[in-house]
């Protein structure tokens, strides 16, 4: 079996409107059309052909820049319509040979990206004011219909010809991998016997039953279908209240490409550098603070725009994590450390907090907020280290306590300290800050910690008596502690460390995301690799194919 890209033929994940192959986006007023026009010739890599729009990897990261853009450079948008530009054909899913012929790592990494992206339109939903409407005609299969699933609304054409299904059950012997049960029945609320009849049905369901069933919110014949679907993109629009900060004719931030110098394994982008170790199956990640001090009024971060810190520096994270996924697969270890002046990050942290009404500070919290739960969900261990020269505060102080350890040098110079970004901005995805899921035992720890901490730098004592180091060693031991704790972590099953990890990360309440990556962490990443799967006759290996698959019938 074919493996997907390696760093020989590195992924690269920034694009702009003007490159895209398989996506039209236009925009009049507030309301905004993305069309799937998907180009058979433009696959991510050669082998495959993206026949009736179908998706893979090339086609999610385009789709996720829209949605990115159209939050920063497109603020004046309430309103998003998904449809297709081909004819009679919404979207038929992933495309299977593609998944066929990709190794494991990334059939999992891609199912957890284009979910990411499907959560990323929810949030935009949530909380940036641009609600999603899906415009169905003709066909809407397997992730074409868990994109449409990620919308607010979702709008079939009744043509007799036109059905959303979910047939990765019946066809391929494996589950709908972005989310696609879970947001049936949790989201859309779809009764549990009709999702059964569903999920095993692969022609799927058309017009009034699709109604009935709670799979679309609207149909309408082809003759007033768009009659329909300007009807009740308008109706969203209305809901979406006015932005704070936005002017009459909006004022959107250009998201400028990342510029990142490549090298032999190492990575440097303006605040963030990342050094790849392949013989120890080790990264090192380095966040720097601003060089100085950001700017405190509103209208110095809007002329930074999206150089100001706290964005760049987001983005750039973001861009490395993805890095790490899809181009460096043998990296198990991630160490995280970070350099520069605290009172720069606090001060960044403070304007974060004073301006967090006006609409652009408010999509880079929520940026913030989605990068560090996209490390959240990286099947990857990772260690955060506050050494000599580390600014471990406020924002970064989030970082490093997503990550799975934290060890601090115990020398009276290095502390970490507290802001307002710890209280509550940057939640995972169960709901929680990582406080409360720190001290999920006794969640009045949180207020107590924060009253008797919170005031100023600790220093390793004071941030063990906090609970929130797992090893402070003092300038002696320190690397010692640190060396044998990696070459511990690199000799283990990574399989075992991925399934112990997202175990670990999601204490708390379940949500419906938390339930998505669990399923992804473990029943999808058990049912890849089964032979009624992918297996030399399983579903999946034998699609396309005259001959059935065959199936180990024995229940596990």
């Amino acid at each position: 079996m074919a493996d997907a890209p390696t760093a020989s033929t590195p992924i690269r994940f920034d694009t702009h409107p003007s490159r895209y192959h398989h996506w039209k986006l236009s925009i009049s007023g507030d309301e905004a059309r993305l069309h799937l026009a998907v180009d058979n010739q433009h696959p991510q890599r050669p082998g495959y052909d993206l026949k009736l729009n179908s998706y893979d990897l090339a086609v999610d990261i385009e789709l996720a820049d829209a949605v990115e853009r159209l939050r920063f450079e497109h603020p004046e948008v309430k309103v998003v319509v998904v449809s297709s530009d081909r004819e009679r054909i919404f979207c038929s899913g992933a495309n299977i040979f593609m998944l066929a012929s990709s190794g494991h790592p990334f059939k999992v990494n891609f199912c957890k990206y284009t979910n990411e992206t499907r959560l990323g339109i929810e949030d935009a939903s949530a909380h940036s004011g641009q609600k999603y409407l899906a415009a169905v005609t003709g066909p809407c299969a397997g992730g074409g219909y868990e994109l449409a699933l990620a919308c607010d609304e979702i709008a079939l054409v009744d043509d007799g010809n036109s059905t959303v299904s979910l047939p990765e059950v019946p066809l391929l012997g494996v589950l709908p991998g972005t989310g696609g049960l879970t947001r049936l029945v949790d989201k859309r609320r779809v009764r549990r016997d009709l999702a059964d009849v569903f999920s095993t049905l692969a022609e799927g369901i058309k017009g009034k039953r699709a109604l009935e069933w709670r799979l679309v919110d609207a149909v309408a014949p082809r003759s007033r279908f768009a009659e329909l679907v300007n009807q009740r993109a308008r109706a969203l629009a209305a809901t979406v209240p006015d932005k704070k900060g936005l002017g009459p004719k909006g004022a959107g931030i250009t998201l400028p490409p990342l510029e990142c110098q490549r090298e032999a394994g190492q990575y440097r982008w303006r605040h963030v550098e990342m050094k790849i170790d392949a013989g120890r199956h080790v990264a090192e990640l380095t966040l720097h603070a601003p060089e100085a001090a950001p700017p405190a009024a509103i209208d110095g971060i809007l002329a930074q725009g999206a150089g100001w810190w706290p964005l760049r520096m987001s983005r750039e994270l973001d861009e490395a994590l993805l890095e790490l996924r899809f181009n460096h697969e043998d990296i198990g270890l991630v160490l995280v450390r970070t350099r520069g002046a605290a009172e720069h990050v606090l001060a960044a942290d403070a304007t974060l907090e004073a301006h967090r009404e006006h609409w652009f500070v408010n999509e880079v919290r929520l940026h913030l907020g989605r990068t560090l739960r996209r490390l959240d969900v990286t099947g990857r261990s990772f260690f955060a280290v506050a050494d000599s020269g580390s600014c471990m505060v406020g924002t970064l102080l989030d970082v490093a306590l997503a990550c799975d350890r934290l060890y601090m040098l115990d020398d009276g110079k290095v502390t970490v300290a507290f802001s307002a970004m710890n209280r509550g901005p940057l939640p995972m995805w169960t709901g929680l800050t990582r406080l409360q899921s720190r001290f999920l035992h006794d969640p009045s720890q949180v207020e107590r910690v924060l009253a008797e901490y919170g005031q100023g730098p600790l220093d390793a004592e004071a941030a063990r008596e906090a609970g929130l180091v797992t090893v402070a060693a003092d300038d002696i031991d320190f690397d010692e502690e640190l060396r044998v704790a990696v070459e511990e972590r690199a000799s283990l099953s990574p399989d075992a460390l991925t399934g112990m990890e997202a175990s670990l990360r999601y204490a708390g309440p379940e949500t419906m995301a938390t339930k998505i990556f669990g399923r992804l962490s473990a029943w999808q990443n058990w049912i890849f690799t089964r032979p009624n799967a992918t297996g030399e006759k399983g579903a999946l290996t034998m699609y396309g194919r005259p001959e059935r698959p065959v199936f180990d019938f024995r229940r596990t």
